[in-house]
């Protein structure tokens, strides 16, 4: 009796498919895995670069205000409107955040609402009301408390609460609102911007004093380092004063247009003009890289040094103009 022959093929094609679908689940399951790992690394990597705007523009004005209002509170709710709701506001990113990052934009951003603080803060206890005993704009006291608020909480602050909280952006913008609703009744004749000689002064002389706290900052920074080396916090300084200077240069300007006619009487053109020129050139400093040198060396430059050196001009010129006003 003669055995059936055994066909192979039929025995073991079975387990030998088997194995090579298994095979080709691990390589479709490779490939997904390092196609997800590209796609992420392009989400951060583009999204980052087009989230990232340090927006520096000398020009930038408002481009409208009611006649009758103060150029300078008009030039700080467009400063905020560029920031908050034209750009990306990214300082508060969470992590899945393509932005999320990013740390120079975050300062730069910060440092221009902390010059917009500030300048808020002077409008509430000198330009706008009458005397120092006169009830300070509701407005404008708004607009300052909001400023303040930090440029880094997003919709969720767990460290708070588990439950939903206001954002740096909503606040910044019912800060805007604050400032332009306060514009509109300046217009109208039912607010007050007192064109003083020592209201100017007394403006002049916090900002000035707020520069000379950046200027510490800058030097605390370079007396603690020791040469070129890999500083993670170099241009988180740079930026942050930047971003101070900047709201500064815009807001100054402005402010000098508003009080006009006592710059003429005073004969501060010539001094007004270079301090804003001193600003500027803070202002659109951008390296490539923000180089943590020695304030004398000889290969790699120190842009914090460089930066101190402007910033330091244009307090010294301010400080002049203080000097002329009290005479």
């Amino acid at each position: 009796m003669t055995r059936p022959a055994v066909d192979w093929d039929d025995e073991y094609s079975a387990p030998r498919r088997r194995w090579l679908s298994g095979r080709g689940i691990l390589r479709w399951s490779g490939w997904s895995l390092l196609g997800l790992v590209v796609a992420g690394l392009l989400y951060y990597a583009v999204g980052g670069f087009v989230m990232n705007v340090i927006d520096d523009d000398p020009a930038f004005q408002p481009a409208e205000f009611p006649p009758g209002s103060s150029k300078a509170v008009a030039a700080a709710a467009a400063l905020i409107d560029r920031e908050v709701n034209q750009h990306f506001w990214v300082a508060n990113d969470p992590f899945f955040y393509p932005s999320a990052w990013l740390d120079n934009t975050p300062n730069y951003q910060q440092g221009i609402i902390y010059a917009l603080s500030r300048f808020t803060v002077e409008m509430t206890d000198q330009i706008g009301r009458t005397r120092g005993s006169s009830e300070a704009d509701r407005d404008l006291d708004r607009a300052a408390g909001l400023l303040k608020f930090p440029g880094n909480v997003w919709i969720y602050d767990l460290s708070t609460s588990f439950l939903p909280t206001a954002s740096s952006e909503s606040q910044y913008r019912a800060a805007r609102r604050a400032l332009l609703t306060y514009n509109d009744r300046l217009a109208a004749g039912q607010a007050v911007f007192e064109r003083r000689s020592d209201n100017l002064l007394a403006t002049i002389e916090r900002i000035a004093a707020d520069l000379g706290s950046a200027s510490a900052t800058i030097d605390q920074h370079l007396a603690a380092s020791r040469g070129w080396s890999i500083d993670t916090r170099v241009d988180d300084i740079f930026y942050g004063v930047k971003g101070r200077l900047y709201g500064y240069h815009v807001l100054l300007r402005a402010l000098g247009e508003d009080f006009a006619p006592i710059i003429q009487e005073r004969q501060l053109v010539g001094a007004w003009t270079q301090m804003l020129e001193s600003l500027r050139q803070a202002a659109v400093l951008d390296p490539l890289v923000v180089v943590n040198g020695e304030p004398d060396g000889l290969y790699f430059p120190s842009h914090l040094a460089v930066q101190g050196f402007y910033l330091l001009r244009s307090r010294t010129q301010l400080r002049e103009i203080s000097s002329i006003l009290l005479r």
